[in-house]
């Protein structure tokens, strides 16, 4: 069986046959130059010896180089990326801090994009409240944990290239049943029948994106995220919550209130060198996640450095008339003190022109005062004030400024 296995490197069609023979001919002449070089000494000989040795060692060069690129196309064939690209992940990526994010949304898609620069030591801890849209329709259908929040930030950790992506997060706008879902939705719906287990198609996913971290969602079981009203009202579903705008929102919970975390994602807390709750929704992506008691338990128990990214708008229905420590209070008062170490908040200017785009909307910039800055001091949270929103399109954190300013308190908490 070893000498079979020896003689598949001889069979046609490899492309390995030539340049072996091409590196043995330039070892056979570099050998043979020397020779020459030694036993005679003749100068019109050791010009022909130089020339000899010079055409050897230059086969032996493009010899390597074709047998390790014969190797990398088929190792991998579809990968675009340059070698010293994945040497950097491995070698210097892999070494990173260890980051747990948690949250969903879009905001949590955003941080992932910039964190995956900085280490590959990454884990999404992703809620499953969703009920509206594609997410929605599929849960309801084929009674399934809703994959909008989870393919966003697998996208965002993909190291598979932009088509995969884009594919990934294709939208059909035709057809009758198709319309309104994302190809990811279906693919990971679809691989969580194929293997029955939805914790198993979104590893398989990401084996598809080629991630660089991890995703779990923050629970296996099908929740459904409530809120009481100041004025007594309860509102049931996540996407009916925003809906409503006759009350502000009072108190969070979820059904059923017992709901077991994912084994993986406190394992993930408790190994972590910094934990950063958001950006995104405050009632209906961040606080989920809290209201689970081995996520909440575990965070609060853990040594890492704890950090808050404050949204840069306040959102309609949810956070109206919202300033910082509003953010970070009800952080609070549905944990317990000592969740948060550290907030972030943004204070680049907003344009005028998408002031008043948002402004239609009923959403307007989170302020910080001095009413918030003495509300943190007495707390004993850091509160850290940065540029870190991008306002060109639309007014959205920006990926690369979110990596840098967490990758700073990380570095300065460490000092401590």
């Amino acid at each position: 069986m070893k000498n079979m296995f020896k003689l598949k490197w001889l069979y046609p069609g490899l492309f390995i046959k030539r340049w072996i023979f091409l590196s043995v001919l330039g070892t056979i002449m570099v050998s043979m130059g020397f020779v020459i070089v030694i036993a005679d000494r003749n100068s019109e000989s050791k010009a022909m010896a130089g020339i000899i040795i010079m055409t050897g060692i230059m086969s032996m060069v493009i010899a390597v180089k074709k047998i390790v690129k014969t190797f990398m196309s088929a190792l991998m064939p579809y990968d675009n990326h340059p070698i010293m690209d994945k040497i950097y992940e491995k070698r210097i990526l892999h070494k990173g801090p260890r980051i747990v994010v948690v949250g969903g949304g879009t905001g949590l898609s955003n941080l992932l994009t910039g964190i995956k620069q900085k280490t590959s030591n990454i884990t999404a801890i992703v809620t499953v409240a969703d009920d509206g849209g594609s997410s929605g329709r599929l849960r309801e259908e084929f009674d399934v944990l809703p994959p909008g929040d989870i393919r966003n930030c697998l996208v965002a950790l993909a190291d598979s290239g932009d088509l995969l992506g884009a594919l990934f997060q294709f939208r059909f706008k035709g057809g009758k049943e198709l319309e309104g879902h994302n190809f990811g939705n279906l693919f990971i719906t679809a691989l969580s029948k194929v293997t029955g287990d939805f914790a198993k198609a979104i590893q398989e996913s990401s084996k598809v994106l080629a991630i660089r971290g991890n995703v779990f969602p923050s629970t296996m079981d099908k929740i459904k995220l409530v809120a009481r009203r100041e004025n007594g009202e309860e509102t049931i579903g996540e996407s009916r919550i925003r809906e409503k705008k006759d009350s502000p929102i009072a108190r969070m919970s979820l059904i059923p209130e017992n709901c077991v975390a994912t084994v993986k994602a406190v394992e993930a807390i408790h190994s972590a060198d910094m934990i950063i709750l958001g950006p995104g929704s405050l009632y209906t992506s961040i606080i989920p996640n809290l209201l689970i008691k081995g996520i909440r338990d575990a965070i609060i128990k853990s040594k890492a450095v704890k950090i808050y990214i404050c949204n840069v708008m306040t959102e309609s229905g949810e956070t109206d008339n919202y300033s910082i420590s509003d953010h970070v209070k009800a952080i609070v008062q549905h944990t317990s003190a000592g969740i948060i170490d550290y907030c972030v908040g943004n204070v680049t200017p907003i344009p005028k022109h998408l002031y008043k785009k948002y402004e239609i909307k009923s959403q307007y910039p989170v302020n910080i005062d001095a009413r918030d800055e003495k509300w943190f001091k007495q707390e004993k949270i850091s509160l850290i004030k940065a540029r870190i929103a991008s306002v060109e399109e639309f007014v959205r954190h920006d990926p690369a400024y979110l990596a840098e300013i967490t990758m700073e308190i990380l570095s300065e908490a460490v000092k401590k």
